[in-house]
């Protein structure tokens, strides 16, 4: 299934970095940004993701959710929200199933050598459940969130 704007956004129901699993029904009645990223504590997803949990009293004023998603362990993710004290909940997706429903895996090409992974991209995803803006293949990592709270300004 391929991501569409003004398309409804693929459910999901993944355990969360809370203790939780998390459903997109669970978002409805609020807006949602959704985004993907390859590892931990790893260069480019530490800037984003924290540069993410900047803005994040920022969203929440705006009554908007957050979740960043990655292929890594419940026990990686809980590493890295404490290294980096991240405010906000990242889901795990081992078998790549939401991952693969929101085309963030697939292959990519990675200081010219190309392989099968997960894609940095982001979907913003409006209250009603459907795709406001999608974000397929995110350049430079730690511009992007402000690219993101952009976007929803300007809605």
């Amino acid at each position: 299934m391929a991501i569409k704007e003004g398309q409804p956004a693929p459910d999901f129901n993944l355990s969360g970095s809370d203790g939780k699993d998390h459903t997109l029904q669970d978002y409805r009645g609020k807006m949602l940004i959704v985004y993907f990223y390859p590892k931990d504590n790893t260069p480019g997803c530490t800037k984003e993701s924290c540069a993410f949990g900047e803005m994040f009293s920022e969203l929440q004023k705006k009554d908007i959710n957050l979740l960043g998603i990655s292929k890594d362990s419940l026990a990686s993710h809980d590493k890295f929200i404490k290294k980096f004290n991240l405010p906000f909940t990242l889901l795990s997706d081992p078998d790549t199933v939401m991952l693969q429903d929101y085309d963030a895996w697939g292959e990519k090409k990675t200081c010219g050598k190309i392989s099968v992974g997960c894609i940095r991209s982001t979907v913003l995803i409006a209250a009603d459940g459907t795709v406001l803006k999608h974000w397929p293949k995110v350049r430079k990592a730690a511009d992007h969130p402000q690219q993101v709270l952009d976007v929803i300004k300007g809605l």
